[in-house]
């Protein structure tokens, strides 16, 4: 599971930079300033989960459940999250109105603080 965190984390920390530098040259040309802050906070918050799920992964004492768990929700979490930025804020780029799916941000979110949650339980739960 360890590998499969990290390389997640990295392939997230890999998108967020090549997302961020897409919007701060390319995108900065034609969107407003509030969509290129938008689309700004979506990479801002992947970039943030992929060092959560490095951090993860790294553990040596958190158990493969909580792991697993904490894996699966910050994975969804950005996936719904930042995505539905990235679409939301590019919605003037393209035909379809993204504006349809923008309630899965908070559903993302909502999993990102789970995970955090998931994380702070194990250790509250843990006898020292």
């Amino acid at each position: 599971m360890d590998k499969k965190i990290i390389s997640t984390a990295a392939i997230f920390g890999m998108i967020a930079i090549i997302l961020g530098a897409f919007g701060a040259h390319a995108l900065k040309k034609i969107l407003s300033l509030e969509q290129l802050s938008t689309f700004e906070t979506g990479v801002r918050y992947q970039t943030y989960h992929a060092l959560f799920l490095l951090f993860i992964g790294i553990l040596t004492d958190l158990p493969q459940k909580t792991k697993k768990t904490i894996y699966y929700l910050t994975t969804i979490g950005v996936l719904l999250f930042s995505g539905s930025i990235y679409l939301l804020a590019t919605n003037d780029l393209t035909s379809f109105d993204f504006k349809i799916i923008g309630f899965v941000t908070p559903i993302g979110g909502l999993l990102l603080i789970l995970a955090w949650g998931a994380l702070l339980l194990n250790y509250l739960n843990k006898k020292s």
